[in-house]
């Protein structure tokens, strides 16, 4: 596939997931005082029993355009599937002094609210959402949001002194990571999303002592079930930076399913219209029921 191709067919894919109107959540509570410090909640559809919860954390490369509202047709997707669905806002980069473009990411405020958000989850659910069996939790994200939920599911290994560390691993099922920036160092010498997480880390002064502290890849072995799905396609974040935190984990002894999709770029995991996104439910449900 040459350069204008894959560039061709990643924009139909683009516009094809953001082309659904978003969906307005059943309710929205806050977990912090920051307007971004929110969780939209979507019951699960359909009859049964107390429902697996799945906790979305979007992507967007960490940069304030990109909110939890263009994932909100995936989390009603999931909804439909039967789940209960927690999608989760963060704090992301604001634009440059001058209005320049944003950077990707806030040290530490991103990750203090993916600490806070997950903490707090349980305790929301219960409240929020009554049909939601908050001992079943499945935590996905999709790009950048991949990235925070590896990471989220790896506190328990954090450095020692880090201020997000757990005495413990989280009480996940699992986590499902789509197209994730995982490793942060194949993924800067690629430059993905514009060199994006060398940004999140603070650039160059503090990506090299940043690293351990947020670096999925140097996070191992969580001793959590971990999915990635990975299209073949995918030039945004590409197979590659999947492929070496699947290596790392497995230096690590740990054994992470890694799922390939033939055919298939980056956006389609989150299209609820994409065969795909179907495969990311059924990865999801393998873990949560």
């Amino acid at each position: 596939m040459t350069d204008d191709v894959a560039a061709a067919r990643t924009a139909a894919e683009e516009e094809s997931a953001f082309s659904h109107p978003p969906v307005d959540p059943d309710v929205t509570v806050a977990y912090g005082d920051d307007p971004d410090q929110l969780i939209d909640f979507y019951a699960p559809r359909g009859e049964g029993g107390p429902a697996p919860v799945v906790v979305v954390l979007h992507g967007g490369a960490w940069r304030t355009p990109y909110d939890r509202r263009h994932i909100s047709p995936f989390a009603a997707f999931l909804a439909g599937r039967g789940f209960a669905v927690a999608s989760v806002e963060y704090r992301r980069g604001a634009g440059e002094p001058g209005g320049g473009d944003p950077v990707a990411g806030r040290w530490p405020d991103t990750f203090d609210d993916v600490t806070a958000a997950m903490d707090a989850l349980p305790g929301l659910v219960r409240v929020h959402v009554p049909q939601a069996d908050p001992r079943r939790v499945v935590l996905t994200g999709h790009s950048a949001g991949g990235h925070l939920a590896l990471w989220a599911a790896a506190r328990h290994v954090l450095p020692a002194g880090s201020p997000w560390r757990t005495d413990g691993p989280a009480p996940l099922r699992g986590v499902v990571a789509l197209a994730p920036i995982a490793d942060f160092e194949v993924a800067d010498k690629l430059g993905v999303c514009g060199g994006a997480g060398r940004q999140l880390l603070g650039g160059d002064d503090h990506f090299a002592e940043r690293r351990p502290h947020a670096d999925p890849a140097l996070l191992l072995p969580t001793g959590i079930a971990t999915t990635l799905v990975q299209g073949r396609t995918d030039v945004v974040v590409p197979q590659a930076v999947a492929e070496s935190y699947a290596e790392a984990a497995a230096k690590a002894g740990e054994v992470v399913g890694v799922t390939l999709l033939e055919d298939v770029g980056h956006f389609p995991l989150i299209d609820p219209v994409a065969d795909a996104c179907a495969v990311v439910a059924e990865e999801i449900a393998q873990l949560a029921w």
